[in-house]
């Protein structure tokens, strides 16, 4: 046998063992009969109801039936999907109308919509300061939202498209800017910039992650995670991850780092320690999912996709989706 023969069969025989030691695979999924696009979805706080970005509207579904439970409407371009449990509300980040929707949490009924920036991406609760955040995309800002008064009171410019951001809980947020390459650190106190960290050689950040304890900021780029500490900026570690990540979820219980990666996998990224971070797997998924969640209390992880047709002779951009195969997997041991 070559060689080359022969590095190929212990590389399989490597990715077979890891697959066989963690077991991390698809062990359901949930189809949703709507059309249009995704990006984000989110395990809401209170029943068993899993909320997902669906082209003009958010589909409900329980999580544990796959039932659907209710559709807010009228969430056109919608990207992300946030709760402020206190306020038993939910808000919804929809791109093309620059405006969010509010929701009640219980009954899922529209209660409100409220004006933002312009293209409002990935939208987050932030704890410490107890507002709603947005991250616009096209004017390259945040916008800040009261979630009593039901109204935006501030914004941030951060000087780049701003893709998610993730809270410390203690005062600061980060934000991933995908067009520079850079995570920008916000006090929360003021709404003021802080620093602008390059992620040099990561590119393209999307996906964002925290480890309170370790206080290590996970970045999903291309082809890369950028591990980062979250109080001097400084890039500890890239390892190398699936193509087309676009979210990432952590565990914090396992000290594992997930990046849903669009060509069909997740990369799987072991924290040994706030220094030392290891590949421990390339789980199978499906192709097109290139965003994820993970429920806390389960540690399952919920990625959104579709089937595709067939890529033709010079075709560029995303393969078009077959009509009603919309869906979400269930990944898991």
């Amino acid at each position: 046998m070559k060689k080359t023969a022969l590095a190929a069969v212990l590389a399989s025989a490597m990715l077979t063992a890891a697959h066989a030691q963690t077991g991390l695979h698809i062990i359901k999924t949930i189809s949703i009969a709507s059309t249009g696009g995704w990006d984000y979805l989110e395990v809401g706080p209170v029943n068993d109801w899993l909320y997902v970005s669906h082209g003009t509207q958010v589909n409900v579904v329980n999580k544990k039936t796959g039932d659907s439970v209710a559709v807010i409407e009228n969430t056109t371009g919608v990207h992300g999907i946030a709760f402020d449990v206190a306020e038993k509300k939910g808000f919804t980040s929809n791109g093309r109308l620059n405006n969010v929707t509010v929701f009640d949490m219980n009954t899922n009924k529209v209660l409100d919509h409220i004006a933002t920036g312009q293209n409002p991406d990935a939208i987050m609760y932030e704890p410490f300061s107890k507002k709603i955040i947005t991250c616009n995309g096209r004017s390259k800002n945040l916008s800040i939202i009261d979630p009593v008064q039901n109204k935006t009171i501030d914004s941030v410019d951060v000087g780049g498209k701003p893709e998610t951001a993730v809270s410390d809980g203690a005062g600061k947020i980060f934000v991933n800017i995908e067009d520079k390459s850079e995570i920008v650190v916000v006090d929360v106190k003021t709404f003021k910039v802080l620093n602008h960290w390059s992620i040099a050689p990561a590119e393209g950040p999307t996906g964002l992650a925290y480890d309170k304890t370790t206080k290590r900021l996970f970045a999903g780029c291309d082809k890369k995670l950028a591990v980062v500490d979250a109080t001097t900026g400084k890039v500890i570690a890239t390892p190398e991850i699936g193509d087309g990540c676009d979210g990432v979820a952590f565990d914090q219980d396992k000290k594992n780092v997930y990046t849903a990666n669009g060509e069909g996998t997740i990369t799987v990224v072991h924290e040994a320690s706030a220094d030392k971070f290891t590949i421990t797997e390339n789980a199978v998924t499906k192709k097109g999912a290139r965003t994820i969640t993970i429920d806390k209390t389960t540690g399952l992880l919920y990625l959104p996709t579709a089937e595709f047709e067939p890529m033709e002779a010079g075709q560029k951009g995303r393969p078009k989706m077959k009509a009603g195969t919309f869906q979400i997997i269930v990944v898991g041991k």
